[in-house]
């Protein structure tokens, strides 16, 4: 699913191990390697949730978790630390986080948790996403339309994702990037264009009308009609 995640992590082999590993499985991901640089993104940029260090330069995860909650900012926190006493969990939650995992850990926990934190943020959602005869499955990833099967790349099916989200509502390009990429990614870029191209090609195979329009000097739409 094409849900955003920021990890503020200082070692760069922990953040990158978990940014490469998030993104295999379908996450835009943005990486601070400080508390002061994370608290920063955390606060301008919109997140699904935050996979926050406790034993951060500048600025503590502890910190960072209790300054975000001040600015009334509700992103689920998952905190990794190499503390693992009680009283250490305790303080961490108490300041706002909403899950403790403590290092060592295996991947596959690490994404366990993160799915866990995701569903009670979309538990009101649907798990389906439909458009006419298309349709996205939003746990198993798989699209299709009239029970064909469509085969998408993870930046295909993200956009894709994407626009279904917010049907009936013109998505620029801009957003479109900022959402799919990273911050650092050039939002001038016609990466975009070029995938809603490959998009259009496999999903409208079948369809007379185009399911994804363009609206000329703002972006695309995808119309529940």
């Amino acid at each position: 699913m094409s849900m955003r995640i920021l990890i503020i992590e200082d070692e760069k082999k922990v953040a990158n191990f978990i940014k490469k590993g998030l993104e295999e499985e379908f996450y835009a991901v943005d990486v601070a390697l400080n508390g002061r640089d994370g608290f920063e993104l955390a606060s301008k940029e919109e997140y699904d949730l935050i996979v926050l260090d406790v034993m951060l330069p500048y600025i503590d995860g502890i910190t960072v978790t209790r300054e975000l909650r001040k600015k009334e900012i509700t992103t689920p926190i998952l905190l990794l630390t190499v503390k693992e006493t009680i009283q250490d969990k305790i303080i961490g939650l108490d300041s706002g986080a909403d899950d403790y995992l403590t290092k060592p850990f295996a991947f596959e926990e690490l994404l366990a948790r993160i799915r866990a934190l995701l569903r009670r943020k979309e538990q009101n959602k649907s798990i389906g996403l439909k458009i006419g005869d298309l349709i996205l499955d939003l746990q198993s990833h798989n699209v299709k339309i009239k029970d064909k099967e469509i085969i998408l790349t993870p930046k295909e099916y993200s956009i894709l994702e994407y626009l279904m989200r917010n049907k009936n509502r013109v998505v620029s390009r801009t957003k479109l990037v900022e959402h799919v990429y990273d911050y650092h990614f050039d939002t001038e870029t016609n990466i975009i264009d070029v995938y809603i191209n490959k998009l259009r090609s496999k999903i409208n195979c079948d369809s007379s009308k185009p399911l994804i329009q363009t609206i000329r000097g703002a972006g695309y739409m995808m119309k529940d009609d």
